[in-house]
Order: C-alpha cells, then sequence, then structure tokens
C-alpha cells in the first residue's frame, strides 16, 4: 500500500464513476481506485447512468518524494457526492479526510479496485489506453486549467460540470438577470476567444481583408500571441482539454470550442509554413482524437457521412491550400494529413479527394436512366459568418444617391431619351422595327458604359 496513490471517489451504488477514458457502474462495496500512475488524471460521477448532469475533478499525482519509494503514505485524493446538492465535491473536513487517511488498510483490498483503463484483460488493450491518456493529456498543465476553470481551485482539484460553459455559448433569458436564475449558476469557462468572423486586423479594408477572410492565419498569430503569450502548446492544450471533456462530461460548450479551435486551423494558409511543427501535432492530435470519438456517448462526435459533413469540408479545403503553397516546410504537413486521410477512408469510408465523377447516367429502381450532374459545389470556396461577402441590388433611388449608375437606371435614361429622337411611325411593321432597333443600341451603349 506505501508509495500508490489512491483516489476516495464516494459516491452512492448504482451511481455513474469514471476516470479517464474508463466509466463503470459503483457497488455498495466501491469505495474508489488505487495505484494510480503518476500524471494527470480526470475523475468523473453522476447519480445515474442516465444522461444527468456529471461532475468531474482535474487532480495531478505527483509520484516523487517518499511515497514514490514507497517509504513514506501514498497520495490520497478524496471526493464525495454530496446527497443534497447531487455534486461531486472535495472532502474539506481535515477530521474526516485523516480518518479515511488512517483507515486506508481497511479499505484498500475489497473497497478500493486497481488503475485501469481498459474494461478487457488483454494487457496490450490496457497498455495501448494508458498510453493514449498520455498523449492525450501531454499538454494539459496548472496554467491551463488556471486559466480555463480559475486558479482558485479547492485545494488540489479543479472541478467542473457537463453544465459547465464559456459566457458565449450561454443561453441566457432575455430580461433575466443570470444572479436572478432560479437554477444554480454553474462555473464558467474561460475558454481562449476563438472568433471566426472578424479574422482581420483592425482598420483594414479592401484586398486584404478579403485575404484575411479567406486566410485567417492573422488570427491565429493574434490569438497566440494575446492570449496564450505565444505559447502554441496553450491552443493544443485546450483542443486536448476541450475533447476530453465532451468524451466525459458530454459538455457541449467544450464541443463548440474544440469546433472553432479546428475550424481556425483548417481555414489557415500562411501559417501552416510559418508554423509547420505546429500543425505536425495538431494533426497527430486529431487523428488520434478521431480514434477515440466513438467513445462519446449521443453522438456527439458523429463521424458518418452526414455528421462529418462540417470536417469532410475543412479537411478538403486544408487539401487544397496546401496544394497551393511552396516551400519544405510543409512536407511534414502533407505527410501527416495523408495519415489523418488514410484512417479516415479506412476507418469511416470517408472520400476526400476530387477523384469522384460528376456527372453519369443513374438507373432507377423502375430501369429508367437519368442523366445526373453533381455540379461544382464541392469547389466552391465559400465563406460563412456575419462577415462573409454578400452581393446586393440597390434600387434606382438607393443608387442615384450614391452617385452610382446601375444597368437599369441608365437602360431607362437612354431608352427615354432615344424615344423623343424617334418619329412615330405609320405602321405596325415600322414600329416593332424601330423598337427593336432602339433596344439594340441602348444594349449596346449600355455594354460600352459597363465594360
Amino acid at each position: 500500500m506505501d508509495g500508490k496513490a489512491c483516489v476516495l471517489l464516494l459516491v452512492p451504488a448504482g451511481a455513474l464513476g469514471g476516470i479517464n477514458l474508463l466509466s463503470f457502474t459503483t457497488t455498495d462495496r466501491f469505495k474508489g481506485i488505487r495505484e494510480l500512475p503518476p500524471g494527470w488524471h480526470f475523475v468523473f460521477a453522476s447519480s445515474t447512468n442516465s444522461l444527468s448532469v456529471r461532475h468531474g475533478a482535474w487532480f495531478r499525482v505527483r509520484g516523487g518524494g517518499a511515497a514514490a519509494d514507497g517509504s513514506g503514505p501514498p497520495e490520497l485524493f478524496i471526493k464525495k457526492w454530496d446527497r443534497e446538492t447531487e455534486e461531486l465535491v472535495a472532502e474539506t473536513d481535515t477530521a474526516e479526510a485523516l480518518r479515511w487517511r488512517a483507515n486506508l488498510g481497511a479499505v484498500w483490498r475489497d473497497g478500493l479496485t486497481p488503475y485501469r483503463q481498459s474494461a478487457s484483460k488483454d494487457a496490450d488493450d490496457e497498455g495501448d489506453k494508458e498510453l493514449d491518456w498520455r498523449r492525450l493529456t501531454d499538454r494539459v498543465g496548472e496554467p491551463l486549467l488556471d486559466r480555463v476553470l480559475g486558479a482558485e481551485r479547492r485545494r488540489d482539484h479543479w472541478c467542473l460540470t457537463s453544465a459547465s460553459s464559456a459566457a458565449r455559448d450561454m443561453d441566457d433569458i432575455p430580461g433575466l438577470p443570470r444572479e436572478q436564475s432560479a437554477f444554480q449558476p454553474e462555473k464558467e469557462l474561460c475558454l481562449l476567444p476563438v472568433d471566426l468572423k472578424r479574422t482581420w486586423r483592425p482598420g483594414v479594408t479592401g484586398r486584404e481583408r478579403t485575404e484575411a477572410a479567406q486566410d485567417r492565419s492573422w488570427a491565429l498569430g493574434d490569438l497566440l500571441e494575446r492570449y496564450c503569450g505565444g505559447d502554441e502548446a496553450q491552443l493544443l492544450g485546450e483542443m486536448q482539454f476541450a475533447f476530453l471533456m465532451v468524451l466525459t462530461l458530454n459538455n457541449n460548450s467544450c464541443l463548440e470550442q474544440w469546433k472553432r479551435i479546428l475550424t481556425l486551423l483548417l481555414t489557415c494558409k500562411k501559417a501552416v509554413v510559418r508554423r509547420a511543427g505546429l500543425y505536425v501535432s495538431f494533426l497527430q492530435l486529431l487523428k488520434l482524437q478521431l480514434q477515440h470519438c466513438q467513445d462519446a456517448e449521443g453522438m456527439l462526435f458523429d463521424l458518418s457521412d452526414e455528421g462529418g459533413a462540417m470536417l469532410k469540408k475543412l479537411l478538403r479545403k486544408f487539401r487544397k491550400g496546401l496544394e497551393e503553397l511552396e516551400g519544405k516546410e510543409k512536407s511534414d504537413v502533407v505527410d501527416e494529413l495523408d495519415e489523418l486521410e488514410d484512417f479516415l477512408k479506412e476507418e469511416f469510408g470517408w472520400q476526400l479527394d476530387d477523384s469522384f465523377v460528376r456527372r453519369g447516367m443513374l438507373e432507377l429502381e423502375d430501369g429508367e436512366r437519368v442523366e445526373m450532374d453533381v455540379g461544382t459545389r464541392f469547389d466552391e470556396d465559400d465563406e460563412t459568418g456575419d462577415f462573409a461577402p454578400m452581393v446586393v441590388e440597390l434600387t434606382e433611388e438607393q443608387a442615384r444617391s450614391l452617385g452610382v449608375t446601375t444597368g437599369s437606371v441608365e437602360r431607362g435614361e437612354q431608352a427615354e431619351q432615344q424615344g423623343k429622337k424617334l418619329a412615330k411611325p405609320e405602321s405596325g411593321i415600322a414600329d416593332v422595327e424601330v423598337q427593336e432597333e432602339s433596344e439594340d443600341e441602348v444594349d449596346l451603349e449600355d455594354m460600352d458604359a459597363r465594360y
């Protein structure tokens, strides 16, 4: 028992419990998990296995000092279920914590289950899952958890729930202040302010603004310098944090943030060359996360044909942007992207290249053959968001007030002037000839004016 860290998860029988990538249903004898390896861990629980609010906490096993060599008491972390508020809280009573430590030997064998990350008894599978957890959390640290969850943590725990949310993702009731809500306020997540709408530096117009809307490299650099101190690991760490909070807590705000980070990184071009190391690590992490996306409940990470439409579009656009870049720096990024696409093709049947038939004959169930054309919508480099370019049609009055001559206004004025010069014809045939001739002249003059 000496030197082996453990966490006491004091929850009622039949509740949902979990640590890292493994979840389970608790029994009467269950008191926690023992023999935790050094590193970051995430423990979570809810009152039932159904879609109830889940509560979780991050903590770190140091694994050093007297506890590591077996000469001292084990590191002990205590989380208990508050039946009144139905929350997973830290044990703040010093006397109670000392009592549990003194009685640890009595529950060590029968009440504490050995740490594992797989329900399978296969040692290789267990080793793979443990390695995956380390890779999924290798950029999570105290600075990131302090920023996202607040530095005023309880002892050595960073807590949140499935209802915790960033301010931008909260659904506020109009006219009702948040502090007057009948519900207990949840922890606000201080996630990075990824803005996908304004992606250009202040004050720019014209071509530079258009380019920044199509290539979000400036927005990525500004985010890293302003909020991460230039540390790219902070962005990847938040991507890890967001993904794992979806996987374990079904946290919707973290799901939205994960999508925002993916969208930002996969819609950059120039940054791929400048930050090739970031993109290599990003694509490796994305592949690892997608390998575990099926572990999420409720189809939150849906990679079916319809559910994966957003990611497919982003990867196609990212590939197209890479083809336009020059320089040897992108070669490693291309290699990682190839591996990611191969995995998606093998695992989910995705076809991310454009080598497919755009037009052909399709035979229906009744034997009828029809010609189908998918068009070119996959080639369109469309832009979305509130600041995407729009084509608007001005009225004649608006055009005159702006000093702009539209085709319809100019055509009307020219036709009116031309009509005054023409004499009234004597016959209907002459009338048609004069009208056709005048319309042709107006069209030619209109074309000259526009081109």
